[in-house]
């Protein structure tokens, strides 16, 4: 355990109690082996509360401009099955020929 210190006083005069360590300078008591953190799947809705997954197909609601081009996404358009992903931009998707990322609050979910 020389290896291991408390992340308070830096200090490597540990005790274990358990699955606890605990230091003796300064009492701090934590886990043993950090817990490994698993990535929060993220709920992801479009504009009526449906819930998006990978492979749905989603239907614009408001005309959009894509920037960098002249082209704009029609109201009405629809995609190709889409991929959920991280952060602002949470969908990614093809539509009209173009590989994009959308926000989910501009489409709908389509029932098919």
């Amino acid at each position: 355990m020389s290896e291991l210190t408390c992340p308070l006083c830096t200090m490597n005069e540990l005790a274990q109690k358990g699955d606890l360590l605990e230091c003796i300078t300064c009492g701090h008591e934590w886990k043993a082996e950090p817990e490994e953190e698993t990535p929060e799947s993220t709920v992801v809705k479009d504009a009526f509360g449906n819930i998006l997954q990978d492979g749905d197909i989603v239907q614009m609601i408001k005309d959009k401009k894509l920037k960098g081009t002249s082209t704009v996404l029609k109201c009405g358009d629809k995609s190709k099955p889409i991929r959920v992903v991280g952060g602002d931009h949470d969908i990614s998707c093809k539509m009209n020929g173009h590989s994009i990322m959308l926000k989910s609050m501009f489409v709908k979910k389509v029932n098919l």
